[in-house]
């Protein structure tokens, strides 16, 4: 106006997470801010998305529809209702997506082995959500518009039918259920995001330790730079098929003989569990929190899961 500029509004250009770190780590070389000025700038719960795949922004793709996004990261796989069948189809050497209404510790076998995890009911808490984030699988949950028929062996959103073994691609950082396969972009934890860590690690106070319960997860924690295990819940040891079963016979056992025979298949799991975390911690802090199961989580639902325990 008569030659003056008058800013009325500004906001924050839109960007991706990659891009806000390389133009903060560039910003911090060409001394334009400081180093604690670029950590600074960054979102930490957008650095998530870097620790994950994602879809290759470029490739098309057909939305079936949207659920929550309860696990970061994007995920290619032949859909699956049942974790036997998810087991089965990852046994074949082909990824796999878990398709359930909702998911329980019985699930854990196949989503153990899925490449993510998909389910129609459930928050951002959900059982689905909660181990999908715990074990760094991609996972959308609350997708209302997904009707699971089990019998048939399909899904359906709308008029769209998806066949158990059709190819779906989930996007757990926005929630998106895509049909087909989408080709995807792995994480690269050097460059740009390992400078600004290493900037971070060296302004930061606090130390950063990480929930873990098994072999796997402690491998992951230290990989990531975590240093020790702020938590260890040990009754998640025993989600896993093979194990959950005496963990059910601890808790309905009758009297002290049968809880006793009970603990002692449970004891050399633990034992070696225990071994491998502190291996693999090597020298650092591993905090360990008693056998503290939540009920409703291990006792049997199923008339198969019952006779399980009754056979055993």
């Amino acid at each position: 106006e008569r030659g003056k500029l008058w800013m009325l509004q500004t906001r924050s250009g839109k960007r991706t997470t990659s891009a806000a770190l390389r133009i903060a780590v560039d910003m911090a070389r060409e001394g334009l801010i400081t180093r604690n000025e670029a950590v600074l700038r960054i979102n930490p719960a957008a650095l998530d998305q870097l620790l994950h795949p994602s879809l290759d922004p470029d490739a098309p793709r057909t939305v079936l529809t949207r659920g929550l996004p309860a696990s970061p990261g994007a995920a290619t796989g032949e859909v699956a209702f049942t974790p036997e069948k998810a087991e089965q189809v990852a046994a074949a050497g082909r990824p796999v997506i878990l398709v359930r209404t909702e998911t329980s510790p019985e699930d854990i076998h196949g989503m153990h082995v899925a490449a993510g995890i998909l389910t129609s009911r459930g928050g951002m808490t959900s059982h689905a959500a909660v181990v999908a984030r715990g074990m760094g699988r991609p996972c959308v949950s609350g997708a209302g518009a997904v009707r699971i028929d089990y019998k048939a062996g399909f899904f359906m959103v709308d008029s769209q039918t998806v066949r158990e073994g059709d190819m779906i691609t989930l996007d757990g950082s926005s929630g998106d259920v895509i049909l087909g396969a989408v080709p995807t972009v792995q994480p690269e934890l050097s460059g740009d995001f390992g400078q600004l860590m290493e900037w971070a690690d060296g302004a930061r106070r606090l130390k950063v330790r990480a929930n873990a319960e098994t072999p796997e997860d402690a491998r992951t924690a230290r990989s990531f730079g975590a240093e020790g295990i702020g938590l260890c819940r040990t009754e998640h040891m025993f989600f896993d098929a093979g194990r959950i079963t005496a963990v059910r016979e601890m808790i309905l056992a009758s009297d002290e003989a049968g809880r006793r025979a009970a603990l002692a298949k449970i004891l050399p799991m633990q034992r070696q569990d225990f071994v491998s975390l502190f291996e693999i911690m090597s020298g650092l802090p591993v905090t360990i929190r008693l056998l503290d199961p939540p009920l409703h989580e291990f006792l049997p639902k199923s008339e198969e899961e019952f006779a399980q325990v009754a056979s055993a």
